[in-house]
C-alpha cells in the first residue's frame, strides 16, 4: 500500500493533496519508472475517498508526464522528469501465438487532451451545463428536411460526387451575401469552406506552424485550440483573459500582457475569441480591439479571430469584428454553423487574404480533399430561403431569455463571496467560487444531486485557477437552470459551513495542526 496521508480538514483540496504526494513519491524514487499504481477505484477504496478525486489527481499527473495509462493494463509511472520512456510489462500472448503491441507503434506520446476529458465528463441524466452548444429541441427539422429533399431532387447525383476543395459554389455565394449584409464583405478568393471550426484551426496549424514555433493563446481558452496546438508541439504563450469582475478591470484579452508576450517572442499567430469568449463569455471593448490590431501590425503577428459566437448577441447589440476593423490585412477569421445552426453537419469557413486561402486549400486537399457536398448543399438552400436568418433570430431570443435566468438565479441563490461574468450573448457564463474552493471537488458532490458543469481547470494552458467553472446554458431549459443553480448554490453553502466549523475547531484548539 502506498504511504499516503490525506487530511480532509485541510483547506487544500483532496485531489491536490493526493497529486502532490504521488508526485513526491516519484521524485524521491519510492515510485520508479515502470511501477504500476493502483486503479482509481482501488485507491479510492483504500483511502476512503471518492473515485473522482483520485481520477482528477491522476489526470493532473498524466498531463505532467509523470504517469501514463494503458487501456486494459493499468497506469504506470514514468521517469520523474516526464521524458524518459519505459516499457511496461508485455501483454499476454494471443491464442494464435502473437499479438501487436500497438502502443509501441504510435507516433509520439499524445495523452488525452482537455477537449476529450471535457466532452466525456458529463453524467447521464444530469442537468448538464458541461457543453456550450445549440439546443436540439429548437432545430427546425421539417424546414431543413425540405431543404435536403429539394437539393437531392435537383442535383442528387452531382452532390454525391467529388466536389471542389474550396467549397460548394452555391454555399460560397450564400456566405458572401451574408457577409455583405452584415457589413463585412469579402471576395470569393478570400473564402474557404472547411469541416467546421476545429478543422479550420488544424489547417492553420499545419499551414503556419512547425514544432517550437510560438503562438499566443488566451488563458483560459477554447479547449479544442489547446489540444490542436499542444499536439502540434507548438510553444503556447498564455495571455490572461480578464473577467471584468474586479474594479477598473477591462474584460477580454489583457492587451498589456499581450504586448509583453509579443515583445519577448517571435509570435507566428495570435488566436482569440473577442466576442462572447469561450469559456468566460466576455467580449473585448472596441478600444481593446484597436489596440490589439495596432500591436499585431507593429510585431507582424497575424490574428486568428474565432467569430463563432458573435451572431448570438442579445442585449447590447453587436461590436465590430476584428476583420471589420483590420486595415493591414492581418486578420484571419474562422467561423462555422456549429453554434448558430447544426453542429452535426461539421461545416465552417475561413476568411483570409488570398495567398493564405491558397495555402490552406492545398493543405485541405491533402487532408480530406473536400467537405461534405450534401451538407453544404442543404445549408446553402436553408440559407437561400431565409431560414438561417429566421433561426438565428429565434435562437437569440431563446438564449437571451436563458442567460437572464442564469444571471437572476446566480444572484438569488449563490453566496455573496461568489462572482460571475455578465455577458450580453453567447452560450456560457464563467463563475469564480470563493477563494480556496476547488470546482473539481465541488463537482463530485453536485453530481450526486444530478447537476453537471465544466470545471475551469480544463480551459487553462498555464496556471489553472481551481476555483473557476463554466456554465454552458444554451442547451438547458429555464426551469432546469433555476433548479440546477439552486442545487449548486446549496452544495457550495454546505461546503462553506463545513469549513467554518473546522476553522472554529482549529481556533478553539480542538484540531491539531500539522
Amino acid at each position: 500500500m502506498l504511504p499516503l496521508q490525506l487530511q480532509p480538514e485541510s483547506h487544500v483540496p483532496l485531489y491536490v493533496q493526493l497529486r502532490d504526494q504521488l508526485r513526491a513519491l516519484v521524485h524521491t524514487g519510492d515510485l520508479r519508472p515502470g511501477d504500476r499504481i493502483p486503479a482509481s477505484r482501488e485507491l479510492a477504496s483504500q483511502l476512503g475517498i471518492h473515485r473522482t478525486t483520485v481520477a482528477n489527481a491522476y489526470a493532473e499527473l498524466e498531463s505532467e508526464g509523470l504517469i501514463h495509462g494503458h487501456v486494459g493494463r493499468g497506469t504506470f509511472v514514468r521517469a520523474a522528469n516526464g521524458t524518459r520512456k519505459f516499457t511496461p510489462p508485455p501483454p499476454p500472448a494471443a491464442e494464435d501465438g502473437g499479438s501487436v503491441r500497438w502502443e509501441s507503434l504510435f507516433a509520439g506520446e499524445r495523452g488525452e487532451g482537455n477537449l476529450q476529458r471535457l466532452t466525456r465528463s458529463s453524467s447521464p441524466g444530469a442537468i448538464s451545463f458541461v457543453m456550450a452548444r445549440p439546443d436540439q429541441k429548437h432545430f427546425p427539422l421539417d424546414e431543413f428536411r425540405t431543404c435536403v429533399n429539394t437539393v437531392f431532387a435537383r442535383e442528387g447525383a452531382r452532390i454525391l460526387q467529388m466536389g471542389p476543395s474550396d467549397g460548394y459554389p452555391p454555399l460560397r455565394e450564400a456566405l458572401l451575401e451574408m457577409f455583405r449584409t452584415e457589413g463585412a464583405p469579402a471576395a470569393p478568393e478570400n473564402l474557404l469552406i472547411t469541416g467546421g471550426g476545429q478543422q479550420s484551426l488544424d489547417l492553420l496549424s499545419k499551414a503556419f506552424l512547425r514544432p517550437g514555433d510560438a503562438v499566443v493563446l488566451e488563458d483560459p481558452a477554447y479547449t479544442g485550440a489547446i489540444s490542436i496546438f499542444n499536439d502540434g508541439r507548438v510553444r503556447c504563450l498564455s495571455v490572461p483573459v480578464r473577467s471584468g469582475l474586479d474594479e477598473n478591470e477591462t474584460p477580454g484579452l489583457d492587451v498589456g500582457s499581450l504586448e509583453a508576450a509579443l515583445s519577448a517572442n517571435r509570435v507566428k499567430l495570435i488566436i482569440l475569441t473577442p466576442d462572447f469568449h469561450n469559456p468566460t463569455g466576455t467580449s473585448m471593448p472596441v478600444e481593446s480591439r484597436r489596440r490589439l490590431l495596432d500591436l499585431a501590425v507593429r510585431h507582424q503577428a497575424p490574428v486568428v479571430e474565432d467569430h463563432v459566437y458573435a451572431r448570438l448577441h442579445g442585449r447590447g447589440g453587436e461590436l465590430p469584428s476584428l476583420r471589420q476593423l483590420d486595415r493591414a490585412n492581418l486578420v484571419i477569421q474562422i467561423d462555422s454553423f456549429s453554434k448558430v445552426a447544426f453542429p452535426g453537419l461539421r461545416i465552417g469557413w475561413i476568411v483570409a487574404p488570398p495567398s493564405v486561402i491558397e495555402r490552406l486549400r492545398a493543405v485541405k486537399q491533402a487532408t480530406d480533399l473536400h467537405s461534405d457536398q450534401l451538407a453544404q448543399a442543404a445549408l446553402a438552400e436553408f440559407t437561400r430561403r431565409g431560414a438561417l436568418t429566421r433561426h438565428i433570430a429565434r435562437m437569440r431570443r431563446v438564449y437571451a431569455d436563458r442567460l437572464t435566468v442564469v444571471q437572476d438565479s446566480l444572484a438569488r441563490f449563490m453566496p455573496r463571496e461568489t462572482r460571475w461574468t455578465s455577458p450580453t450573448g453567447g452560450m456560457c457564463v464563467w463563475v469564480e467560487l470563493p477563494a480556496g474552493f476547488d470546482a473539481s471537488e465541488l463537482l463530485i458532490h453536485v453530481r450526486e444531486r444530478g447537476v453537471d458543469f465544466a470545471p475551469g481547470r480544463y480551459f487553462y494552458c498555464q496556471n489553472p485557477q481551481p476555483n473557476t467553472l463554466r456554465l454552458g446554458f444554451s442547451g438547458v431549459e429555464e426551469p432546469q437552470i433555476r433548479r440546477a443553480i439552486a442545487t449548486l448554490a446549496d452544495v457550495l453553502k454546505s461546503e462553506m459551513r463545513k469549513r467554518q466549523r473546522v476553522s472554529r475547531r482549529v481556533e478553539t484548539g480542538r484540531v491539531a495542526l500539522v
